[in-house]
Order: structure tokens, then C-alpha cells, then sequence
């Protein structure tokens, strides 16, 4: 069967967008309409007629609603094959009439949770009927339609389908009824139950857009945004610039999670490189800290990603139109930041409104051959510290060691932060040694010092956080040797005494975090 004429649609809608619009199309074609509850109050409403489902079943609705289309009647009619001679001579023989097109949306699931609705409006606002019928008319789409979507309603409101189009529909009703269902096992899990890795994990993803390519031109790739409400780099507005990439997308999101871990502090200014930072720094004004970020590494902030945490304005657009940047990631600008940002075509400015907490809880999960790895976000900040060196260190010495920790959780390990009065003066990522971590980000803060003719690099009298511990204490004289006073690492190695002892020797103050933050 190719194309299906429409005689007769059930419509069942929570959603009643377009709906009028369609049941009128549909009803000047001759269709005959059956419909629910509320549906059926707002069709009558618009002056149509329409047949209760209770009339077709014989069944009044009962149990305050649960109970309406679970019934042979209306299955019966979306299920039947219409060229088997032994359905049709069931449908004869128990006075069941074929429905053609069903057109269903589900009670609001996820906007009820997201509310913050108690536990027995949550359970009634799981839909049955809905999905029962949605996946009858998905199996049966040789015969039936099933519009879940309010976009394909004209597609239908002419009286007819094509196969391809109930095939289409098909497929995305079975997405939806996948994905609600879905959103349920993951509240019952999470939520209801407490279990935050449950035997069963379904992910929740809706297709946001389609992505030019991957990180490579021969990858294809796309953005999915997840359903659990919370608001990213995936949900800024564009208000300039090319398309985003893959690339785009994932570096910028590195940068808006570390500018989000001083959302409630002095301005900040973030400029990432390969989702590595290349430089960050708080200062008395946003153009201050932008500043000094672009200074600790001004040739790998050349075509980067900026966040800042604050509202842009125009001396610090200024700045940033200074040199070419691939993407600007802030809450809002200003009307004169966005008029020198205008003048800059390519440049592709977000703006995101509140920043992400950056101690929210949820999972990450990364694909490998043959499953998932999935883990609980690392949402720590900064935790109560441990002075383990005779020297305590000093006011100073221990803001800059929050600071260079705050840095290091976002640099991919092994990662070595030196950090200087708010602001970071060398940075070490990737390395597969920590000696060689702490060597790259000296040699960085020394070029940074002689291309901006500074008498010493900015290591001199900074703090230095390991993401780590130490292995062993020459990671640690590289730092001294840096001009580094005092160090924030985790702890735990079995050379711990070594490296307190190296510390002790050469006057430095150590705090111990008692917790690493490995990033690969």
C-alpha cells in the first residue's frame, strides 16, 4: 500500500499547538475525527465535530483519565492489516473500524520534573495511552500515520499519505516513545530510587543541529543537547559568526566550565587553547584580567576560545578584536562590545546568560570500544587544606594556590599551573611525566617574560598546583627552580616525606588537597 487516504483520525494531544489548524484541514477533506478529553473540548470549541473515543469504544473514560483508548477498538483499528483476510474478518466480525492517522503528543513528563512537581504529580504525568498508541500506528505505518510532531501536521492535513511519510513518522515517534521513556527509567533511578549507576542506563539526547564535520573534515558529527535542563555552551545564543564546529563546540565548552568556577568571583577572563587553557586571571576590571590572561602565552591565545564571566564591554571587546579569535563565550555584552564585535564577521560570539554551576551534579560518559565509561561529574572546588611543610604559607601565597588549583582541575593531566597575584604565569598540560609538565610551563612563563620584556618571568614568587601528586621530588626542584615559594598537590605518594623533605630544604610552603583532578 502506497498512499492512504484518510478517513478516520484519532487525535489525543497535550500539546494542542496547530491543532485546531489541522482537525479543520483534515474535517474539510471529509475525515471523520475521534478524539479525547480536552482535545475533544477544544475541537468542539473551534466548531467541529468530533466523535468521543467512549463512543467508539463502548467504554465511558474512567479512573480519572487512565483508562480511554486502552481498548481493541482503537488498537484493533491501528493494528489490523488491511489486506489479510483474516484481520479485516476480525475487524467485520467484532465492529472494528480502521483509523488511519493518530496524531499524539505525550503528557509533559519532563516539564512536570523540571518544575519541581512532587512525586504523585510526577507518576500521573507518565502518559500510557499515549505511547500504547503511538507504537501501534509506528508498527502498522504501512497502513496508519502517526504524527507525534506538531511541524509534520501539514504534511497531512490534505487527506493523504505516502509511504515514505508514514515510514518518516514511524521513526520518529518510535525516537520519541524511546526518549520518554527514557526520561522516566532515569528518574526512577536517579530520583525516586537514588541509584546513580542503575543495572540499565538510558541516555536522553535530542538532535541539535548538524556540525559542518567532526574534528577531522572525513568525520561526520552533530550536537545533541541532553534533557535534563541544565543550560551549556550547546544553548548560548550565536549572535555573530560562522557556523560552530566540533572543535569550536568542544574547546568552548572547556573554557565556559572553567570561567564558571569563578561565576561569583572578581572579573575573569579565560583564553583556551585545544581545550587547554593558555591563560587566566581575575582582575579589578574585566579589560585588567583579559590583560593579564593574554599575557602568560600570547602566541598560543592566537585563534583561541575566550570566556569571561563577566558582561563584555567595549574596552575589552577591544582588546579581544585586538588579535584573530575563533569564539567569545560570555553572559552578555553590551551594546558598544557588540558593535566592535560586528566589524570582526567570523568571529562567532555566544552569550549564555547565567554561567553553569559549576558544583552541579550529573554523569560524563565517554564511548570506548565495546561500552561506556561513565562517571559523576568532578564538581569540587577547593577543598580544606593541609599544611604539611614547617613554613605556612602566606596570605598571598595561599590565594594564589586556590587559584592555580581551580586552573589545574581544567588543564588535561599531567597538568602543572604556576599562578601569580590572580593570574596564571605558566601552564603545563598533556605531558607524560610531571617533571616534563613542570619544565613546559617554566620555559612558557619565561617566553612569555622576554616577548613582553619583563626583567623575570611571573614564576618568580608564584604558587604551583600539581594536579597530582608527585612521584618524585624532581618535579618539585623544577618548580623551585622556576622561582615558585609555595605548592598546592594532592598527597599520596609513597615518597610523600621525599618531597616534603625538598620543600622543607628549599623554604617552600606545601598544602596537601587530600583529592587529584586527573582530566584526560
Amino acid at each position: 500500500m502506497i498512499d492512504v487516504t484518510i478517513r478516520r483520525a484519532l487525535l489525543s494531544v497535550s500539546d494542542k499547538t496547530g491543532l485546531v489548524e489541522l482537525a479543520q484541514g483534515l474535517a474539510a477533506r471529509g475525515v471523520e475525527l475521534v478524539s479525547t478529553g480536552g482535545t475533544a473540548r477544544a475541537l468542539r470549541e473551534a466548531g467541529l465535530d468530533v466523535r468521543d473515543v467512549s463512543d467508539l469504544t463502548g467504554f465511558p473514560e474512567m479512573m480519572d483519565g487512565r483508562v480511554k483508548t486502552l481498548h481493541p477498538k482503537v488498537h484493533g483499528g491501528l493494528l489490523a492489516v488491511r489486506d489479510d483476510p483474516a484481520h479485516v474478518a476480525s475487524m467485520e466480525e467484532h465492529g472494528i473500524g480502521a483509523i488511519d492517522l493518530v496524531v499524539v503528543n505525550l503528557y509533559p513528563f519532563e516539564a512536570t520534573v523540571a518544575k519541581g512537581a512532587g512525586r504523585d504529580e510526577i507518576i500521573e504525568n507518565i502518559d500510557i495511552g499515549g505511547p500504547s498508541m503511538v507504537r501501534s500506528a509506528a508498527k502498522n505505518h504501512a497502513s496508519v500515520a502517526i504524527v507525534t510532531d506538531p511541524a509534520d501536521y501539514p504534511l497531512v492535513a490534505g487527506g493523504t499519505t505516502t509511504l515514505e511519510q508514514r515510514r518518516r513518522f514511524a521513526a520518529k515517534a518510535y525516537a520519541l516513545t524511546a526518549t520518554y521513556d527514557g526520561a522516566i527509567a532515569r528518574w526512577f533511578a536517579e530520583k525516586d530510587q537514588g541509584e546513580q549507576f542503575p543495572a540499565t542506563l538510558p541516555f536522553v539526547l535530542r538532535h541539535g543541529r548538524g556540525l559542518r564535520y567532526g574534528e577531522n573534515p572525513h568525520q561526520q558529527a552533530a550536537f545533541y543537547a541532553a534533557a535534563d535542563g541544565v543550560r551549556g555552551i550547546g544553548q548560548a545564543r550565536q549572535v555573530q559568526g560562522k557556523e560552530l564546529s566540533y572543535n569550536n563546540l568542544n574547546d568552548a565548552d572547556a573554557a565556559l566550565e572553567l570561567v564558571a568556577e569563578f561565576r561569583d568571583a572578581a572579573p575573569t577572563a579565560v583564553i583556551v587553547k585545544h581545550a587547554n587553557p593558555c591563560g587566566v586571571a581575575t582582575g579589578a576590571t574585566l579589560e585588567a584580567a583579559y590583560a593579564e590572561a593574554f599575557a602568560c602565552d600570547t602566541v598560543s591565545a592566537f585563534g583561541g576560545i575566550i570566556a569571561v564571566n563577566r558582561p563584555l564591554d567595549a574596552a575589552t571587546a577591544r582588546q579581544i578584536t585586538g588579535i584573530f579569535t575563533e569564539v567569545v563565550i560570555a553572559p552578555d555584552a553590551d551594546e558598544e562590545a557588540l558593535a566592535l564585535f560586528a566589524a570582526k564577521k567570523n568571529l562567532r560570539l555566544l552569550l549564555t546568560g547565567a554561567l553553569p554551576d559549576p558544583a552541579r551534579t550529573g554523569l560524563f560518559a565517554k564511548s570506548i570500544a565495546g561500552g561506556w565509561l561513565v562517571q559523576g561529574r568532578d564538581d569540587t572546588a577547593v577543598p580544606e587544606l593541609k599544611v604539611v611543610t614547617k613554613r605556612a604559607p602566606t596570605e598571598q601565597e595561599l590565594a594564589d594556590c586556590r587559584f592555580a588549583w581551580l586552573v589545574a582541575k581544567h588543564v588535561k593531566s599531567n597538568a602543572i599551573v604556576y599562578a601569580r597575584d590572580g593570574a596564571t604565569a605558566g601552564i603545563g598540560a598533556g605531558q607524560m611525566n610531571r617533571l616534563e609538565s613542570a619544565r613546559i610551563a617554566a620555559w612558557k612563563a619565561k617566553d612569555a617574560a622576554d616577548k613582553a620584556g619583563w626583567g623575570s618571568p611571573r614564576t618568580i614568587g608564584s604558587a604551583v598546583a600539581s594536579d597530582a601528586f608527585f612521584p618524585f621530588a624532581d618535579g618539585l626542584l623544577a618548580a623551585v627552580e622556576a622561582g615558585a615559594t609555595a605548592v598546592i598537590q594532592p598527597g599520596g605518594s609513597i615518597r610523600d616525606e621525599e618531597v616534603i623533605a625538598a620543600a622543607d630544604a628549599a623554604g617552600l610552603a606545601m598544602v596537601f588537597t587530600g583529592e587529584r583532578h586527573f582530566r584526560h
